[in-house]
């Protein structure tokens, strides 16, 4: 049984207290040895419901760890977690992909394009093989909208800063990464952002925090489709995952990771701040 290890800026967040148990449905539909076995949060105390990492770790069965270091040493692959505090990521990978064990970092992958940049330049250093997305880039709906003319996404969430990655994750796997400008529109809480693609083509995602994952596509032969993002992605992802430590596939380029995180950073910085203006990549 290979041992996965936890790190994380707390433990009891949504991410690791579903991720365990999903971990344990795909091992034994997919005949794989993986558990999580090992933990560290960096503060003890959850911010989400006040849980301490000891109590999460006895209530998963799972050792906690007194140093990322310590986690790092003892599992055999290492998963990131820490998904509402991206800026954690940089920190905590430059001490994990030291270890050359295979890395999933959760979303969002960095806060900004430097960031993400610089861990993918610390995975190469190392060679430590390293991946990261949104859990929308597998929901079955969007397995033949590719290519796509154009796209209209929606999707809610706490905040836009959290939330709008996973409808940027829909577009770039959709239509690609050859975009040339966005712009911005904000309507109290809602947001409004556009995307449009040298080639003329166009993607917009509209966030508001009540509304669902779902996206409208215009297809390559000019049929129209629209559908709820409403399938199992959070466990394919996992599927997804545990294939990555098994035998290092990754099925799309880190290209178009560095593009969603680009894309991002633009729209929640200064496209927000120029209202309505496009902003030129």
């Amino acid at each position: 049984m290979k041992k996965i290890g936890f790190i994380d800026f707390y433990l009891s967040e949504w991410h690791a207290n579903n991720y365990p148990q999903w971990i344990r449905e795909c091992c034994e539909k997919n005949h794989l040895e993986y558990e999580v076995a090992y933990a560290w949060g960096e503060e003890e105390i959850s911010l989400r419901d006040g849980k301490s990492n000891t109590d999460w770790c006895r209530e998963n069965g799972v050792t906690m760890c007194s140093t990322i270091e310590e986690c790092c040493e003892k599992s055999d692959v290492l998963l990131i977690l820490a998904p509402s505090t991206p800026e954690k990521h940089l920190p905590y990978a430059k001490i994990a992909l030291s270890y050359k064990k295979p890395t999933y970092i959760d979303k969002t992958f960095a806060p900004d394009l430097a960031q993400a940049k610089e861990i993918f330049s610390i995975a190469a250093k190392y060679g430590t093989p390293v991946f990261s997305t949104s859990a929308l880039r597998y929901a079955d709906e969007l397995k033949d909208v590719e290519g796509a003319r154009s796209l209209i996404t929606t999707g809610g969430g706490r905040s836009a800063e959290e939330y709008v990655v996973h409808q940027l994750e829909m577009i770039v796997k959709t239509m690609g990464c050859d975009v040339s400008a966005v712009s911005a529109t904000a309507q109290g809480d809602q947001r409004i952002y556009r995307v449009l693609y040298k080639d003329g083509r166009a993607a917009t995602a509209i966030y508001a925090p009540a509304l669902p994952f779902s996206f409208c596509g215009e297809l390559a032969d000019g049929s129209s489709v629209s559908r709820n993002a409403s399938s199992d992605f959070f466990k394919m992802l996992i599927h997804k995952i545990l294939c990555f430590y098994e035998n290092g596939d990754v099925d799309f380029s880190a290209e178009e990771t560095l593009k969603v995180m680009q894309l991002r950073e633009i729209l929640l910085n200064e496209a927000e701040k120029k209202q309505n203006t496009w902003i030129f990549l």
